[in-house]
């Protein structure tokens, strides 16, 4: 019945073609009551009463239907990548769509064309996993190709696990209470929240924190732990908002300029790391702060050594022949990067209309043919300085430093305060955070650093370890901000080694 309905809208549509004002008007004079009036008013009046032109409330739906994303995924051609190639009517926000779908998938976007001139978007990009492997899995393939084509993805086999474990594919999930923050960044602030939540009898079944320039951003799901429901009664909501108003605000307090926000989203979020990045893009992070109470907080000089020993460099340019501006992006490649870059210009409302996306080594390379929404180009030096200063700002967003600690055990209500207790009084500060629980599993991974600045005691991983004892608990070192990189290797990859050869069988195993 729907193939046949279609059949007759596009017949119809082909019929209609080409007609004029007139010629609808002439069709439909004969419905219209005679008037008593010159021909020349008879056929306004009847302009009048038949408006426009009909056209079927189907036809866009028809369009994209005929015209939406076709997917071609290419494991032949090239021995080392699949080839994921996407054409389609261009449409508003595809890029980050497509985009998304990939790094969804933990997939590594090694190169990519994107091109979408003429209303046409057409682009070719080479992936692999994060280990480094094509994309041959049939389950995987079928979920990209209806990630890109349908926006949703319905599993006939069940659940589908990607290189990293992480889960994707999986029924969609309960309804949750999201509250979202955005606030100052000190140590122990995170400890402080799940403290909270877990006081006023909140279960945390997700949250995710990402700190950057002094500045915090951070999105919690949360059900009641008594009735395993949303939270939905508006005077324990407002009590709970504004226990953790209190938290944040003492460390805005000392900032001053900005105040912290603490707020209910009852809209379900697609992606929580495109939110994270709205909202610290919203908390103007990509300013210069300072702040006393971290040794961590940045600051010019320190953000540009960063910057320098990354490899950073933005650049933008005109292409005044063509009517574009050239965003140029060279830095240090990692996973995700492209959708952190692509996240950041259509949120300040930029559309690609052209991008080529290389990897040399350690490096990735990023090109971009820009114009705002309204059809502008950045034409004064403080709208380019603007771009440039956020788009550092989405790169070093992810980039972590210090310990990476992961615990997996079973679901429990008080897990993240425990946990994050344990990492305070120890003298660590969580300065990323991704807490997921699937069934009855959890999964809780934070990035921490020594709160006082100087390198991650091992006496207190130690420490941690033997708090931590009921639960499986993994550690792994990761690139620090600051510093040399022979200067990390001995402060942390070099302790490590030594001290985790004695003990490493124990947190890896422990239950």
């Amino acid at each position: 019945m729907r193939l046949h309905s279609d059949s007759i809208l596009k017949a119809r549509v082909n019929r209609d073609r080409g007609k004029s004002v007139v010629d609808f008007v002439e069709e439909a004079q004969p419905s219209i009551r005679p008037l008593s009036l010159s021909p020349t008013k008879d056929l306004l009046k009847g302009m009048m009463q038949v408006c426009w032109p009909y056209f079927d409330p189907e036809f866009d739906s028809l369009v994209e239907k005929y015209h939406g994303p076709r997917v071609c995924i290419d494991n032949e051609n090239l021995e080392d990548c699949t080839v994921v190639k996407v054409d389609s009517a261009n449409k508003k926000g595809l890029l980050l769509d497509v985009v998304q779908a990939l790094t969804e998938m933990d997939l590594i976007i090694t190169k990519g064309y994107v091109s979408s001139d003429a209303g046409w978007f057409m682009d070719v990009f080479h992936v692999t996993d994060q280990l480094g492997h094509k994309v041959t899995d049939k389950r995987l393939v079928n979920y990209i190709e209806q990630a890109i084509t349908e926006r949703r993805y319905n599993p006939e086999s069940g659940e589908i696990t990607t290189c990293l474990g992480n889960v994707v594919g999986s029924e969609s999930a309960p309804d949750l209470t999201v509250i979202e923050m955005t606030a100052g960044d000190r140590p122990g602030i995170f400890s402080e929240i799940s403290a909270v939540l877990n006081e006023l009898g909140c279960n945390v079944i997700a949250a995710h924190m990402w700190t950057h320039n002094a500045r915090l951003a951070c999105i919690v799901y949360v059900i009641d732990e008594s009735t395993s429901s949303p939270i939905e009664d508006p005077s324990r909501l407002a009590d709970i908002q504004d226990h953790l108003s209190t938290v944040l605000k003492a460390s805005d307090d000392q900032q001053g300029g900005r105040s912290a926000s603490t707020w209910f989203n009852n809209s379900r979020i697609a992606c929580t790391d495109r939110r994270l990045h709205q909202l610290m893009l919203a908390d103007r992070d990509f300013e210069q702060v300072r702040s006393r109470w971290s040794p961590h907080a940045s600051d010019r000089a320190e953000a540009d050594g960063f910057r320098q020993s990354n490899g950073m460099n933005i650049v933008i340019d005109s292409c005044k022949e063509k009517g574009y501006s050239v965003v140029n992006i060279r830095c240090k490649d990692r996973p995700k990067l492209m959708f952190d870059t692509v996240c950041t210009l259509t949120d300040m409302q930029y559309v690609a209309f052209h991008a080529t996306i290389t990897s040399h080594g350690p490096f990735a390379y990023q090109e971009y043919y820009i114009r705002h929404v309204d059809g502008s180009t950045l034409d004064t030096e403080s709208e380019k300085q603007r771009v440039i200063k956020c788009l550092e700002a989405a790169i070093e967003r992810r980039v972590c430093e210090g310990i990476r600690v992961e615990l997996c055990t079973s679901r429990r209500s008080d897990l993240l305060s425990e946990a994050t207790r344990l990492l305070r009084e120890n003298g660590l500060s969580v300065v990323r955070a991704d807490v997921s629980t699937h069934g009855q599993k959890s999964k809780n991974v934070f990035y921490v650093r020594d709160a006082s600045g100087n390198a991650v005691d091992m006496k207190a991983l130690e420490s941690i370890r033997r708090g931590m004892r009921p639960w499986v608990v993994k550690v792994k070192d990761v690139h620090l901000r600051s510093g040399s990189p022979e200067r990390q290797r001995f402060s942390i990859g070099g302790m490590l080694k030594s001290q985790f050869e004695r003990f490493s069988h124990e947190f890896i195993s422990i239950r």
